[in-house]
């Protein structure tokens, strides 16, 4: 039973797969349903791992690893059928590459890695989230927005991507710099 959490999330990433193909035919309802139902299993796996102490170092990387992987396959399908524009895309792409980069290189260089996200960085994905859904729910009709809103939206998750981005950059190259330039026994 401990390994829900964890099948959930691979289910999630699974679902990359379908949801990738139902953008790119143009089968923006199915595509959103299969959104919902990737945002549930997060929801669920989630719930399940802190309510029975479920949580487990695989379950730790493969979450993260499988909400990044839906955001990315939501961006670059939209921005293939021309809901998002491509710039957004390879600027959440890119913001998430520095990052990676950023913990593997801390993590050889300087020591373990036990990051939580900021703040920030918890907006940022959940201004992404909210576009890819608004997007979702144009495209399938459900939903109209005025232009003024998507305009907005489009304006806040650029902010933040690039603002977490360079959040995170700053945050941990001081703390790199702090880590290996500090003596044994000083204070910090």
């Amino acid at each position: 039973m401990r390994h829900i959490p964890n099948l959930l999330t691979v289910l999630r990433m699974l679902l990359t797969v379908p949801l990738a193909w139902l953008l790119r035919d143009g089968r923006y309802d199915a595509a959103l349903l299969i959104a919902l139902v990737a945002g549930f299993s997060d929801a669920l796996d989630g719930y399940l791992a802190k309510r029975f102490s479920w949580q487990s170092r695989l379950g730790g990387l493969l979450d993260p690893v499988a909400d990044k992987l839906l955001l990315v396959v939501c961006f670059v399908g939209l921005a293939d059928v021309g809901a998002l524009p491509w710039w957004l895309a390879l600027l959440v792409i890119g913001r998430d590459a520095v990052i990676v980069t950023g913990a593997v290189a801390y993590h050889n260089l300087v020591g373990p890695l036990t990051a939580e996200p900021s703040r920030l960085s918890k907006l940022t994905t959940a201004l992404q989230i909210l576009l890819v859904l608004a997007a979702l729910l144009h495209l399938s009709r459900f939903a109209e927005w005025p232009h003024w809103f998507n305009l907005a939206l489009l304006t806040a998750v650029t902010a933040t991507t690039i603002g977490s981005g360079v959040d995170y950059v700053v945050r941990w190259s001081f703390k790199a710099w702090r880590e290996t330039h500090t003596q044994p026994g000083d204070p910090q």
